[in-house]
């Protein structure tokens, strides 16, 4: 374990491609809807970032931030997506850090609350988010867990 360094994308733009393969490659997103996203916020069209963990060059830790994460209540916005850690470096607290550390970037913003949707039952709530209802997944009859962070 090195020492990680917590950056938002505006800190370090030329990485934006390099950090839509990653997500792209945890989540299956298609890397131009990542590439989209991350444009919009690095030339200021919108303040919902993308945040990174980084352990020397390497990229073990991020999130962004989007309008709807793929869910049918549009009016629960934004939403904190893509949250992930490279399994090699989980329970060092970086997915915490990054938690908190978007949570207070949007607050400064003005942006407050913001949301979640996740399947975990118990991770978030180490980090004061709470349950706040069950929402259908876009396009599908599956129901996924929605979190608040106020």
């Amino acid at each position: 374990m090195g020492v990680y360094r917590y950056v938002t994308l505006r800190e370090i733009p030329e990485r934006k491609a390099e950090a839509a393969e990653w997500f792209h490659g945890k989540w299956w997103i298609p890397t131009e809807m990542y590439l989209k996203c991350m444009e919009a916020y690095l030339s200021g069209e919108t303040e919902y970032g993308w945040y990174l963990c980084l352990d020397g060059d390497r990229i073990v830790g991020g999130l962004g931030v989007i309008e709807n994460d793929f869910h049918e209540r549009k009016d629960l916005t934004p939403n904190v997506c893509a949250v992930y850690t490279e399994e090699d470096c989980r329970g060092n607290g970086i997915a915490g850090k990054l938690l908190n550390m978007v949570v207070e970037d949007c607050r400064s913003k003005g942006i407050s609350p913001v949301y979640l949707v996740t399947d975990h039952t118990s991770f978030y709530e180490r980090y004061n988010w709470e349950f706040y209802c069950m929402a259908r997944e876009e396009g599908s009859d599956s129901m996924t867990r929605v979190y608040i962070h106020r």
